[in-house]
């Protein structure tokens, strides 16, 4: 087994063994933690974010960076409630189109013109903002509740949110694309390096276009479900989205620099960090202490510091058992 898998492996279970614990720890502490109503809430609510990982996680397995995946959502939320007069599957649509035009934006900066990621969508973040506050009139966009629109992010489908079920199919699509394809076997390939994989004849720029288009659309997927779980087009939403993003990709064990990484524990590295702000605020319910939204960032940010040390140093001994 080569350092990579191990590396691999080492941040895979690394993640999900502290996702357990947390989960193990509320059950214990907290009356209904478990319970359906808390468990469907925290799933509905934490499928947008998962939605935006996912695309975070391809862009960072080919060694970029996406930070415009914030700004993209909340235009797709309000393109989608300004189409959601003319029908669930219309609303749904354009948001996911909207999101594709700002990937395509980046795809066509970063794998065209060869423009340094974090400047292209630095550009694109800006931009998709400036757009929704312009489309938005900078106020808030009330979707139709006539047209079905609102199922979308609001109802179930076999006891299950259908939001969940998006995420959950968008994640196996994923995880068969990195794991059963040549596209996957490239989108790790360019990470690793770049130059090499294009000396043995992989499509580099090709790989690169697909994974900014794909991260823009499943941002704009995150938007329509943003307006139509809470009701409206948010514009001035998303801010902070691509942080929690890339926090989710790096303690679900892929690296930054590219090359490493896994769509099935970027997924436990969301549910993790879903779950530890759903705990603060179980804490905050029992009375002993009172968090504000700073000191939840604290704790949050201190908590992930911890996974991500404890992950480096479990890399660092299995690699080390290795050699």
């Amino acid at each position: 087994m080569n350092r990579v898998r191990l590396i691999k492996l080492a941040g895979s279970y690394g993640v999900v063994i502290a996702l357990i614990l947390l989960v193990l720890f509320g059950w214990a502490r907290y009356d209904y933690f478990l319970g359906f109503f808390n468990i469907t809430s925290v799933l509905r609510y934490n499928a947008m974010f998962a939605l935006v990982a996912l695309g975070m996680c391809f862009v960072i397995m080919t060694g970029g960076i996406d930070l415009s995946v914030g700004s993209t959502a909340a235009l797709g939320s309000v393109v989608a409630a300004l189409a959601s007069p003319y029908g669930a599957w219309t609303g749904l649509g354009a948001g996911v189109a909207a999101g594709l035009c700002v990937g395509l934006v980046n795809a066509g900066l970063i794998a065209g013109m060869r423009i340094m990621p974090f400047v292209a969508t630095l550009a694109t973040m800006l931009g998709a903002s400036g757009v929704a506050l312009l489309l938005a009139d900078n106020q808030s966009v009330s979707v139709s509740y006539e047209s079905g629109f609102t199922v979308i992010g609001q109802d179930n489908f076999l006891g299950f949110p259908i939001p969940a079920w998006i995420a959950m199919l968008a994640y196996l699509a994923g995880w068969v694309i990195l794991n059963f394809t040549s596209t996957g076997r490239g989108i790790l390939a360019v990470g690793g390096n770049e130059d090499a994989s294009r000396m043995m004849g992989l499509p580099a720029g090709r790989i690169k276009f697909l994974v900014y288009l794909a991260s823009g659309g499943l941002a704009g997927l995150a938007g329509v479900i943003l307006a139509s779980q809470f009701g409206a087009g948010q514009p001035i939403e998303g801010v902070g989205w691509e942080l929690f993003a890339i926090a989710a990709v790096v303690v679900g064990g892929t690296l930054l620099t590219g090359g490493v990484g896994s769509v099935g524990a970027t997924l436990a590295g969301v549910l993790l960090l879903g779950i530890l702000f759903n705990v603060l605020n179980f804490e905050n319910g029992k009375g002993w202490i009172s968090l504000s939204a700073y000191w939840q960032s604290v704790i949050r940010g201190i908590f992930l510091l911890i996974v991500v040390i404890i992950q480096a140093k479990l890399a660092s001994r299995v690699a080390g058992r290795e050699h």
